[in-house]
């Protein structure tokens, strides 16, 4: 089964396939996400692989500009009703690596889609997101740890590409036995050193 193939199928389940919306397991996941940003707001923003936009939906407070990218159709045309009612969130369909957004953002999320590439198509779309930091950006990236259909990389392998990504080095880290959320920035300062505290 192809990649489009398994997204199909997954969402013919309706529009929240994954359960983003009625599970306390993503609601707690996403809680955890957004308590490790290290800004309270950002200018430019891009979240890597949407689904239906409950995180857009959390993460567009803390944004000036939110772009929010998904491969399916469906997922796109749920998560554009879900924002209707923010004027600075774009949502867009995109196959990553092979297409990009311009500019560059401060802040990159790679919400449980790295793990879909092969070995080829991660090292293609890590070098795609190096150039797309500014200086003292923050990538984060969540992903589930276990085995499933559809994988093409195991998590540990997706984030260790993205921790290798030239200039950035390590800020913070979260592991379970579901789950790994990690952040990587370069020339960054930390929530306390913002705020004069160190």
């Amino acid at each position: 089964m192809s990649l489009a193939q398994y997204f199909d199928s997954v969402w013919r389940e309706g529009e929240d396939p994954f359960g983003y919306r009625h599970r306390w397991y993503e609601a707690r996941k996403r809680d955890l996400l957004l308590a490790t940003l290290t800004r309270p707001t950002y200018d430019r923003a891009w979240e890597i692989g949407c689904a239906n936009g409950e995180l857009t939906r959390a993460l567009a407070p803390r944004c000036a500009s939110l772009l929010a990218t998904d491969l399916h159709p469906r997922a796109v045309a749920v998560a554009r009703q879900a924002c209707a009612d923010r004027a600075h969130v774009r949502i867009e369909r995109m196959e990553h690596p092979r297409q990009w957004p311009a500019g560059v953002f401060d802040l990159v999320v790679v919400g449980e889609m790295g793990y879909y590439l092969d070995d080829a198509a991660l090292d293609a779309f890590a070098d795609r997101l190096a150039a797309s930091l500014t200086p003292g950006a923050l990538l984060l990236a969540c992903h589930w740890r276990h085995d499933f259909e559809g994988r093409g990389s195991p998590a540990d392998a997706v984030h260790a590409r993205l921790g290798a990504i030239a200039g950035l080095a390590p800020v913070l880290r979260y592991a379970d036995a579901d789950f790994v959320l990690e952040g990587w920035s370069g020339d960054f300062v930390s929530p306390a050193q913002r705020e004069g505290l160190r």
